[in-house]
């Protein structure tokens, strides 16, 4: 079985057995890795495969596009992380117009029971399916009662008195409160994308940056940023510092991620990178004439070293 399944067709045989966990998982934060651990634990406790269910695009997408969210997290990561959390396969399944028509009894029938043969649905406390959100927890532990799965429903897991959500992440990120939105997800945020030809500015001015093509829809508040970086192919995190902005100095019209990797000097376009932010150390700001920009560089990047090094 491949880890990424573009909806349930992509199986080649039903399984013979599955614990499955299903919701959107953007952000992969504390909540949905509780939902992870639960369905992972009850699949090797049952030797069958423990299966994330996702939805792509977001449903509010086609739904309700003007209050649809920005996400947090490009598909590619959202699936690669739920993996690492314990997952053996994810199912992500296209959501569509002609998705949204298909009836809460028809959703566990036809995508759930028949191809997954769940043993147990893993749900937060929240979940909702089917046309109109018509299935919900009491009609899921009914079709449990009538197909033979059971039903294990996570109640909010919170910090403090916070409850771990996608919408409470995206709101301290936007305020630039990292450290708020890293303990919400129980890591630091990242950001990730391709390695792209910018202005080159950075080189002139002795602080080479790449500019990162962010797959992501949020971007954090605009500033300066501690960030680390892992290159694609390589496991170490790479010490660095990542202005996220519209570069005033430069009149620049477009919100960009530009990174100075510390002690680096490859070349790293068309390379993908992840960005870890891990400080937010000031605004964005304009400066009069580039000897002012060097110097706050330059204290940017001493700023960066000792909160990395902390």
């Amino acid at each position: 079985m491949e880890p990424v399944l573009h909806g349930v067709q992509a199986l080649q045989s039903p399984l013979a057995g599955s614990v499955v966990t299903l919701g959107a998982f953007d952000g992969v934060h504390r909540g949905h890795q509780t939902l992870i651990r639960v369905a992972a634990d009850a699949a090797r406790d049952r030797k069958v495969p423990a299966i994330g269910f996702t939805f792509h695009p977001h449903p509010a997408k086609v739904l309700a596009p003007h209050r649809a969210p920005p996400l947090l997290m490009a598909l590619s990561e959202r699936t690669q992380t739920m993996l690492g959390y314990g997952l053996d396969a994810v199912v992500v399944q296209p959501f569509d117009a002609a998705f949204a028509e298909v009836s809460a009894d028809a959703f566990v029938a036809d995508y759930l029971v028949a191809p997954l043969q769940p043993q147990q649905v893993v749900v937060g406390f929240n979940f909702a399916y089917g046309k109109g959100r018509a299935g919900n927890l009491e009609h899921l532990r009914a079709c449990g009662q009538r197909w033979g799965f059971e039903v294990h429903v996570v109640e909010p897991v919170q910090q403090g008195e916070v409850v771990c959500s996608s919408t409470a992440i995206r709101r301290h990120l936007e305020a630039g409160d990292i450290s708020a939105a890293e303990q919400l997800m129980g890591r630091c945020h990242a950001l990730t994308g391709v390695v792209v030809k910018g202005d080159q500015r950075g080189r002139t001015l002795g602080f080479p940056t790449a500019n990162v093509a962010s797959e992501a829809e949020l971007l954090p508040k605009v500033g300066v940023y501690a960030t680390r970086v892992q290159i694609e192919g390589e496991q170490a995190w790479r010490p660095s510092v990542s202005n996220i902005g519209r570069r005033p100095t430069f009149d620049g019209a477009h919100v960009t991620v530009e990174v100075h990797l510390l002690d680096f000097e490859q070349d790293l376009y068309g390379k993908r990178l992840r960005v870890q932010l891990v400080h937010r150390l000031r605004d964005e700001q304009r400066f009069d004439g580039l000897p002012a920009i060097q110097a706050q560089l330059t204290r940017d990047v001493a700023s960066a070293r000792a909160r990395l090094a902390s």
